[in-house]
């Protein structure tokens, strides 16, 4: 299993239009990537404009994969400038 985390903060007016995309690519992700298990799509009304990823891959040559497909690209397309910043980081699976 290969975890995925990513943490963005959204450019203020934006988390709006964004939302629908980010959901969208998730959704994408689950019924086209057979290598991909899990992706939630996560946020607070605490931090508004933030969002968290969690995915879950077979491996890491899944989710370089994931990085290829046209949803991915589109999503990265359109709301690349709707984030204004972005923490990505990956585990792999040690132990179960």
């Amino acid at each position: 299993m290969f975890a995925v985390t990513v943490v963005f903060e959204i450019h203020d007016g934006r988390f709006e239009a964004f939302m629908p995309l980010m959901i969208a690519n998730a959704q994408a992700s689950l019924e086209q990537e057979p290598g991909c298990s899990r992706f939630d799509v996560c946020t607070d009304p605490e931090r508004p404009g933030e969002v968290f990823l969690y995915e879950l891959y077979d491996d890491e040559a899944a989710f370089k994969a994931h990085l290829e497909t046209p949803h991915f690209k589109a999503f990265d397309k359109t709301g690349g400038p709707m984030i204004a910043g972005k923490t990505l980081r990956t585990y792999a699976q040690v132990a179960s």
